[in-house]
């Protein structure tokens, strides 16, 4: 297993420095798509090994190379406000191709669709309290089960629903790592509620968006996104040349008995380096140096930490996954305790701001606090790892010490004085803390994550990938109690 090891290290590594390498040479300049192109080559070199299927790698490799080709023929480059959305155009394609290949999941699809009519009570009542903040800052389009989000709706509509289990697994992931549409729970809700209806009228829009999810996927994506003002390029063009391009491969994937679940999820989270990760919006964030310092530091611990780990022997292909992100959870956490920050002052501090924001912008986006909730739990782990016997283990994941040593000796994050006021800078890497907060994909890693979340289904294609079924120790649960509200130990 020796060699499976190193050849998924190697391409998850390879996929995050395309997008780190690529960031530090380009920030500050006018992004282009083409900038994309050192992650679309490391896809392209990523293959099965022997006890992995092809057909995964497939949906992967051939859904990257899709999405850079349609965007390249569409665009020269996409705007900030356009680009968290490129990740949402590939699953709804894909799930038509399965209503019209496979008319047994259309029929189970419908009689969901039906059933979230079934569930007034039920979706009246999560999107209320989402639109009131009633479990804290919540992660809407969590890839868990966790409290307020859409997949633990949607698991709760499924699990009493007379349907095969293999289609509830798909539905559920398709909304999960999926990612069917930018569609969050409570979104339509809080708009028509906004806009002067009645609770009960805007329930009843929140049922109906619901149901267009699923039914007619790719025209609720490009409804949602002409509510947005999307001006990029032409989405519905952009998802007839994806389904079009896609659909043998997709097919390949049903012949090889791939779970539904995985076919909807894989081509969607590997895409979004190309115009999301790798974008004019990184480009400008990553202008301030400590905040490139930061990633690239960590990008480093992260290679550091797996190459030892290839030394020390890995027990399974999970427990690499599990230091990856665990190495730059307790570089985050290692980072912002330099400042003399704790994991807990962060996690009160955005969940006393999170409260006032409710208030402060009642038509905030769905997804306005995610990536804070994601950040927040990735700091949480990252502290919870670092601390001393016996609270914890001093940093070491599954026997292996993550390697601090390119955060402590990085130049940058070494010498805050140069970027502040010198004799008062004692909150300079906090502050580019919080800029990654709002946008942290590259050091929880998602290209990283997403490498490997591959492998591993390659291992098991007849076994759902997502939604992760499991507890992720949520940090906003741990101040304002809400475990009672997670559905993962009740996960299809």
């Amino acid at each position: 297993m020796d060699e499976l090891y190193t050849k998924m290290v190697n391409e998850a590594l390879a996929a995050q420095w395309a997008d780190v390498e690529t960031i530090k040479g380009k920030r500050g300049t006018d992004f282009k798509i083409s900038d994309a192109k050192p992650y679309v080559d490391a896809v392209n070199e990523m293959e099965a090994a022997e006890n992995q299927s092809q057909t995964v790698f497939d949906l992967h490799i051939n859904s990257v190379n899709a999405h850079y080709d349609i965007l390249n023929g569409q665009t020269n480059t996409v705007r900030p406000e356009d680009d968290p959305f490129v990740e949402h155009y590939q699953t709804p394609p894909i799930l038509e191709i399965l209503f019209d290949e496979d008319p047994a999941f259309k029929v189970s699809v419908d009689k969901f669709v039906e059933a979230i009519a079934d569930h007034e009570q039920l979706i009246g009542k999560e999107a209320i309290r989402r639109y009131g903040g009633f479990y804290g800052p919540t992660c809407v389009v969590d890839f868990a089960f966790s409290p307020g989000s859409t997949s633990n709706v949607v698991n709760r509509i499924l699990k009493n629903l007379d349907i095969n289990n293999d289609h509830k697994e798909a539905i559920l992931s398709a909304k999960s790592w999926g990612m069917n549409t930018s569609y969050g729970i409570g979104a339509a809700f809080q708009t028509s509620l906004e806009a002067g209806k009645t609770a009960a009228e805007a329930v009843e829009d929140e049922i109906e968006m619901l149901q267009m999810v699923y039914s007619n996927p790719i025209d609720a994506q490009a409804k949602l996104m002409d509510e947005v003002g999307h001006t990029s390029f032409d989405t519905r063009e952009y998802m007839n040349k994806y389904r079009a391009k896609m659909e043998s491969t997709v097919k390949a994937a049903m012949d090889d008995d791939v779970n539904y679940g995985n076919i909807v999820t894989v081509p969607a989270y590997c895409v979004g380096d190309v115009a999301h990760h790798i974008s004019q919006s990184m480009f400008n964030m990553c202008k301030d140096d400590m905040t490139m310092a930061i990633i690239e530091a960590e990008s480093q611990v992260l290679d550091n930490t797996l190459r030892a780990g290839l030394k020390n022997g890995f027990k399974s292909a999970n427990s690499i996954l599990n230091l990856a992100t665990g190495a730059t959870a307790v570089g985050a956490a290692h980072i912002l305790q330099k400042d003399g920050f704790t994991a807990t002052m962060l996690v009160d501090l955005l969940t006393k701001r999170f409260t006032n924001y409710v208030q402060m912008y009642p038509t905030r986006g769905a997804a306005a606090e995610l990536h804070n909730v994601d950040f927040m739990d990735m700091v949480q782990r990252g502290s919870n790892l670092l601390e001393t016997r016996p609270v914890g283990k001093g940093g070491i994941i599954g026997g292996v010490k993550v390697d601090l040593s390119p955060i402590d000796n990085h130049e940058v994050i070494s010498n805050p004085q140069k970027y502040a006021y010198p004799a008062c800078a004692i909150t300079v890497r906090f502050s580019s803390l919080m800029r990654l907060a709002d946008f942290p994909c590259l050091l929880t890693s998602e290209p990283v994550t997403a490498t490997l979340m591959t492998n591993l289904i390659a291992m098991n294609p007849e076994s759902p990938g997502s939604p992760a079924r499991g507890c992720k120790f949520c940090a906003t649960s741990d101040l304002v109690k809400t475990h009672q509200y997670c559905q993962w130990a009740d996960a299809i």
